[in-house]
């Protein structure tokens, strides 16, 4: 099976075939940045990284860019509002957003262009559209007649009239239609601005994805993504400025991430209903976030509640007690030949997942039943070389979705653990003990005594183990 991918425009899953043979040029429209960011903001982060990551998995060159908007209205009003200055404010944002990408093990983009350092790209943009009858100007200000452009519209499903309806448009009489948008903008007082064929000024929102896309990864790219609020008005006009300028199809692909929802709402800083990405980094590994992304499919709403995230904590807990070290001695026999068919298995599940629109919860069954193949193999005395191979596997097929799947510290890593352990130890020996004798009964007392405090007992060929498992 080759790898499909669901593309909004044609609204249906195509066979992905690359521009260039064995390479693939991808944007994704970053964030504007004048405040912290949101996990919102994360979720298509993390949903565009896992793309990236399997694209390199299967065998495909990347090149990847997404940027930053700091050039922009937003930014402006919160500088006038604080008194700063906007570029340093944006410049503020911008590097700490990229710290957030670190900590949520986001893989580095190849280039992140920004507004502020792309003028020249974007003023001759704006002049090649002017040239063809695509942009007028009126009075230092630039737009884009919508009406000129024959399929405007194609990528939201929605003819010009349906465009507008209900919809905010930029206000302007002076417009030669009310779904003319602006390309450049006329400086107004305490505001930055750049010299212009138009004069001073400084660009519209939509005009700078083009412009960036055009500069850094050419004419026609393979994937366009970002989230479904994109769609329309800004992933629309991109099109429109596009492929007017250049007569080509701007992208193969277009992607567009589902929104992280909070109590049934979109998260956003407009209704105030946000959880920045420090907030949730406080609490919550960068892991769970993605197991809860992962729980459901890309181009879906996710739920935020405390619910769903504990839910997510739980499954995480559940692959990385795959990684738990053999206890046996068993490297050979019908146990560790189960083990390896199971790790096979699981790779090629895996890979059917994602080939199908990137299906991330079944992705994750895969590794589930790899974790339960290595739990039943380590309960029956198995390790060596199959052993460590399923455990390997685990970890790549858990790195192409950016999980870094490390331990989590025990709830009594001050110290306690180290004082517990002999008693914990002795309470098992104890347990077996009894179970020799037969007295169930006590027997299981003890292990559900050492249950409800968080200790998991683990009865196997070679013995009992134990080990902490948070929980709600």
């Amino acid at each position: 099976m080759s790898l499909r991918i669901f593309d909004t425009l044609s609204r249906q899953k195509k066979d992905f075939q690359p521009i260039e043979e064995g390479k693939v040029r991808m944007y994704v429209c970053g964030p504007t940045v004048y405040a912290d960011a949101h996990i919102g903001h994360a979720m298509s982060a993390i949903v565009f990284d896992m793309v990236h990551r399997y694209l390199e998995y299967r065998g495909y060159e990347v090149r990847y860019a997404t940027n930053f908007t700091d050039v922009d209205d937003k930014i402006i009003r919160r500088a006038n509002e604080t008194g700063q200055d906007p570029f340093k404010l944006a410049n503020h944002f911008s590097e700490k957003y990229l710290k957030h990408l670190g900590d949520l093990n986001v893989a580095p983009a190849d280039v992140y262009p920004r507004v502020s350092t792309e003028m020249d790209q974007i003023i001759h943009l704006i002049q090649n559209l002017g040239e063809h009858e695509y942009a007028y100007e009126l009075e230092g200000d630039v737009y884009f007649r919508v009406q000129h452009d024959a399929d405007y519209g194609k990528l939201s499903h929605r003819s010009l009239d349906d465009a507008l309806s209900g919809t905010r448009v930029e206000e302007d009489m002076r417009k030669e239609h009310p779904g003319d948008f602006a390309l450049w903008k006329s400086a107004k007082p305490g505001e930055p601005s750049w010299e212009s064929p138009w004069g001073p000024g400084r660009p519209g929102w939509h005009i700078e994805c083009s412009a960036m896309c055009l500069h850094h990864l050419g004419e026609s790219i393979d994937i366009h993504g970002g989230g479904n609020d994109l769609v329309f008005p800004h992933h629309e006009n991109e099109i429109a400025q596009s492929e007017s300028c250049t007569g080509k199809t701007f992208a193969n692909f277009w992607m567009h991430n589902g929104m992280l929802q909070l109590a049934g709402e979109k998260m956003s800083k407009s209704l105030g209903n946000l959880i920045t990405i420090d907030e949730f980094l406080q609490d919550h590994s960068a892991d769970a976030l993605r197991m809860l992304i992962y729980s459901g499919h890309y181009r879906k709403p996710v739920m935020f509640n405390a619910e769903s995230i504990n839910g997510a904590e739980r499954s995480l807990a559940r692959l990385v007690g795959g990684l738990r070290p053999a206890t046996g001695a068993t490297s050979v026999g019908d146990a560790a030949d189960a083990l390896r068919e199971a790790t096979e298995n699981a790779r090629a599940n895996f890979i059917t997942a994602m080939d199908d629109d990137f299906n991330t919860s079944s992705a994750l069954a895969a590794l589930f039943e790899l974790v339960r193949a290595i739990n039943t193999a380590r309960s029956n005395g198995v390790s060596g070389p199959f052993y460590l191979a399923a455990q390997k596997t685990l970890r790549e097929l858990g790195d192409v979705l950016g999980l870094r799947l490390d331990a989590p510290a025990e709830p009594d890593a001050a110290g306690a653990a180290v004082g517990a352990k002999p008693f914990i130890d002795l309470l098992v020996e104890v347990r077996a003990g009894l179970r020799e004798a037969k007295q169930w009964a006590l027997a299981d007392k003890v292990r559900d005594q050492l249950g409800a405090m968080n200790v998991v007992l683990e009865d196997g060929a070679t013995g009992t183990t134990w080990r902490f498992e948070e929980r709600e």
